[in-house]
């Protein structure tokens, strides 16, 4: 069993916390039962630590367990993951600018597994997707999806070259736009929504009519209309 914080997995671990040393060792940290489950489905874990001697794993103290952990109440396992580049082609794109709270951008992921938004792509100035507050909003769904960190408005061009439309959210967007079968989907910043030179590159600016309210909150809508669009593409 280790005990010792100065142990150099010990010390590896909680490098691995920090989304500076996550990034330059292309690994991050996942806890609990369920998400090394779904890490394990995909071939991503290299290692698990565990403070439970009836698991499998590299035993550590309760004391060491409880300092990696990002939660009050912690997890008894954890595993360090590698960060895998999925090869997945989907005609269904979800697109984040500056979504910049990670449940947000962990929820969003998880909607957009559910209703076959394979392909994300994320904004420079976007949440971690490797932040734990990520990726337990995500429930295991970064597992399931080829996620993109990069330009926006480099990737627009990319794929409207390549015959896809790009719809984004805004509040006087259409509320029947004319459905490609090749989309992408943008949607914005929490507080700013989508910034005035992505909305100019848009094929359509699309909204959710709503009666009591001005908008909805990111999460809830692009939910909406992920569902909606996964009903009418069948």
């Amino acid at each position: 069993m280790i005990t010792s914080k100065e142990n150099e997995k010990i010390k590896y671990l909680r490098k691995l916390k920090t989304k500076k040393y996550r990034d330059l060792e292309n690994r991050f940290l996942v806890f609990g039962n369920h998400l090394i489950e779904e890490a394990y489905k995909h071939g991503e874990i290299e290692e698990i630590f565990t403070s439970n001697p009836n698991y499998e794993g590299t035993l550590i103290s309760n004391e060491l367990m409880k300092e990696l952990n990002f939660t009050q109440s912690p997890y008894d396992i954890l595993a360090v993951c590698k960060k895998v580049n999925k090869n997945i082609n989907s005609n269904k794109i979800l697109m984040l600018e500056d979504v910049q709270d990670p449940n947000n951008l962990g929820a969003l992921l998880r909607s957009a597994s559910a209703f076959g938004f394979k392909h994300i792509i994320i904004s420079n100035h976007s949440a971690d997707v490797y932040n734990d507050k990520t990726i337990r909003a995500s429930q295991g769904a970064i597992f399931h999806l080829k996620i993109e960190r990069t330009n926006l408005i480099d990737k627009i061009k990319e794929y409207q070259k390549l015959g896809y439309k790009v719809y984004a959210t805004d509040v006087n967007g259409s509320n029947q736009p004319q459905l490609s079968n090749k989309a992408i989907l943008i949607l914005g910043n929490e507080g700013r929504g989508i910034s005035e030179s992505i909305l100019n590159l848009a094929n359509e600016t699309i909204t959710i009519k709503t009666e009591t309210v001005e908008s909805l909150n990111v999460v809830i809508a692009g939910s909406i209309l992920m569902y909606e669009w996964s009903r009418l593409w069948k």
